[in-house]
């Protein structure tokens, strides 16, 4: 009788010692910032849909004769936007004989697989929210995508030479994300490109509240002499590390590193080469079905688990975000 790939069988743990300590610590980071700052909604279908309105552009010519014959202003109407949700997966296999021993910290064990695969799953999940995808609604041979925070930002950007920002399916900004942005030339991160985007958000009309980066972008601003920054304390309970807080000219951001940002690898050199300037009132994670464990049918010694979720990112009014991208932290 065959064993099923990626079994995981008492040959292959090496934990099983009575003499070991019975305490077992995983070191790999499993924080997902960006899913934990931003807000959450339920939907009923694979394609969901929000509405935006974009009040008028001041009128600062708006004076009107006393007694006189008013036409209709332009109606102000919201634009009808889109998204695919996504599924993301993980299938854990444990032999019986795995299941019943005594291992260091139950580790062998399918309960503690399965406590373990539920970490990775949710790091999975903020890497792929993170990426510059475009969004699709999937073929039979195809999964299914949703769009990339990069991909959505389209009006407060500043991109390297040769970059373009993403497109939708339907008028303007109406519909789904169907291209995502175009990578441009990598070029020095500095205070100048951070001012430019958090003015640009300003004049939009928003207030961003957060800087989310890589750890180099991250070392790069703490840099900056221009302006004051100072370290304190987080105090969101959902941000457990400390911060840095960036002073402005339009109020103060908390500058956040994020392990799980996208990579882009130049000259086999890799990048993050996205810096995010985020007001996280303003997105949501969705999910059509949230995170669960269903076991799979029983064919032999063992037992297996499959745990999964179907989710996708609504950019509910992406002027409120910002992003600088194609920069590198020379």
């Amino acid at each position: 009788m065959a064993v099923n790939a990626n079994t995981n069988k008492t040959y292959d743990v090496s934990t099983i010692r009575e003499d070991l300590h019975s305490a077992m610590l995983s070191l790999t980071p499993t924080d997902t910032i960006f899913m934990s700052t931003i807000g959450s909604r339920n939907v009923d279908n694979t394609y969901y849909e929000w509405s935006e309105v974009d009040l008028a552009s001041v009128d600062n010519s708006n004076r009107q004769l006393e007694a006189d014959v008013l036409g209709n202003s332009a109606p102000t109407n919201a634009v009808r936007k889109g998204g695919y949700t996504q599924i993301s997966a993980k299938v854990s296999e444990t032999s019986s004989t795995a299941n019943a021993v005594n291992g260091v910290a139950s580790a062998q064990t399918i309960a503690k697989q399965v406590a373990y695969k539920l970490q990775e799953l949710k790091r999975d999940m903020e890497s792929l929210l993170l990426q510059n995808t475009s969004a699709s609604a999937g073929t039979a041979s195809a999964a299914r995508a949703t769009a990339g925070l990069p991909a959505y930002l389209t009006s407060n950007v500043n991109r390297g030479a040769t970059g373009a920002s993403g497109t939708t399916s339907g008028t303007g900004e109406a519909g789904f994300v169907n291209a995502a942005a175009t990578d441009g030339t990598l070029r020095p991160m500095t205070e100048a490109l951070l001012q430019d985007i958090v003015a640009k958000c300003w004049n939009a009309g928003a207030t961003p509240t957060m800087v989310m980066c890589g750890s180099a972008q991250k070392q790069k601003i703490s840099t900056f002499t221009g302006n004051a920054t100072r370290f304190k304390a987080a105090e969101d309970a959902k941000l457990s590390a400390a911060i840095d807080v960036f002073i402005s000219d339009f109020g103060e951001m908390q500058v956040v590193p994020n392990r799980l940002m996208r990579t882009r690898q130049v000259s086999s050199v890799d990048y993050t080469p996205d810096v995010f300037v985020l007001d996280p009132t303003h997105a949501e994670v969705v999910y059509l079905q949230t995170a669960k464990q269903e076991a799979l049918a029983k064919t032999g010694l063992s037992e297996r688990r499959l745990i999964s979720c179907e989710y996708g990112l609504q950019v509910t009014s992406q002027k409120a975000h910002g992003i600088i991208a194609d920069v590198n932290a020379a």
